[in-house]
């Protein structure tokens, strides 16, 4: 018999912290199929958790090494007697969830935590592999998309969101004293990255260096496509939204004058409506996307990671029960929800 760790307590725990951390997410996320909706509170609340805890005083890398050292004992069966802990030790024992995509997230919070800065394009793909890449790659296990074409794509979809995110909260960063762009593109547009982090304001070479980030998302949202396209068909129209809903926040950023320093961008409801029409479109065309390639390398670790750990038995051909309705209800919510976290917190982005 399988131990089961997380009491009904501890499951109203978890979605507490959703109800209170985002209403968006948690109404949105009763549209859910059951055990996938409870193994998403719990998987958002140790991010919450781990967010708070790096975040919070005391040095992070002492935070970080806590984690650490729950997150051994959640996989070792014997977790902490905290509710998400619990909770998580049912998930993570259910799903059969590589321990190295949470070690990966935590790593990259620590990254965040320390200020670290990103030289070249290919640093600030590590961070994002780490702080996003991972969470795309918790889904694509939780979908039961496992092979290396379809987790290489998830972590792509990852990484494009991340970038789109930083290239939309330069500004918010700035004023945080926090630079994720890359620091030699900067220089090549002709910034001093130290000089305009102590005076940051918008410019025509900061709208060149957005532009390039924004190209580099969208080339990875190109590739998430045909991973999307190789998902069961009851998942694609929530991963195609959230693809578009995300990519819409750049092309909107490119149409207003890519001034993200005086401004946040966000999307009008109609325009999130259209995009969703897009999606919806999308998953019941015929075409299966390009041919993708191999993972970044950034990500390859990732996706190693999956391969490296087998399918549950149950999962196995198992068809999650889902309609069109929720699937687009769902990701409109857990993107206002992910926007809402986005303004209160630092660190997770």
């Amino acid at each position: 018999m399988i131990r089961r760790f997380a009491r009904p307590a501890d499951l109203a725990a978890c979605r507490e912290m959703i109800r209170t951390g985002s209403r968006s997410f948690f109404i949105a996320s009763k549209f859910l199929p059951g055990r996938v909706r409870e193994a998403a509170y719990a998987l958002y609340a140790f991010c919450r958790l781990s967010d708070d805890a790096v975040d919070c005083g005391g040095g992070p890398a002492e935070a970080v090494a806590r984690l650490r050292g729950r997150l051994a004992k959640i996989y070792a069966g014997e977790p902490e007697a905290e509710p998400v802990d619990r909770a998580l030790a049912d998930t993570v024992s259910d799903f059969e969830i590589p321990k190295r995509l949470f070690d990966a997230l935590l790593e990259g919070l620590e990254w965040d935590a320390e200020g670290r800065a990103y030289e070249t394009i290919d640093d600030l793909q590590d961070y994002a592999a780490r702080v996003a890449g991972s969470v795309g790659a918790m889904m694509a296990v939780l979908m039961g998309a496992r092979s290396a074409d379809l987790a290489a794509r998830a972590c792509d979809l990852g990484s494009a969101m991340q970038l789109t995110n930083i290239a939309r909260d330069v500004g918010e960063d700035a004023r945080l004293g926090r630079l994720y762009l890359p620091r030699q593109w900067m220089r090549d547009a002709g910034l001093d990255p130290d000089a305009w982090l102590n005076d940051p304001v918008f410019c025509p070479e900061v709208a060149e260096v957005t532009a390039r980030l924004l190209a580099m998302a969208e080339a990875l949202y190109a590739r998430a496509d045909a991973g999307i396209h190789g998902l069961d068909p009851a998942f694609r129209p929530a991963i195609f939204a959230a693809r578009h809903l995300y990519a819409g926040i750049g092309a909107r950023l490119r149409a207003t004058g890519l001034n993200n320093i005086d401004r946040r961008t966000v999307l009008p409801t109609l325009g999130k409506l259209k995009l969703v029409g897009r999606a919806l479109r999308e998953t019941v065309s015929r075409s299966k996307g390009a041919a993708a390639g191999p993972p970044l390398p950034q990500t390859a670790f990732l996706v190693r990671a999956i391969a490296e750990h087998p399918t549950p038995d149950w999962q196995v051909g198992a068809r999650p029960v889902r309609t069109l309705e929720s699937d687009v209800v769902w990701v409109i919510g857990l993107f206002s929800g992910l926007d809402e976290r986005t303004s209160q917190r630092r660190t997770v982005r």
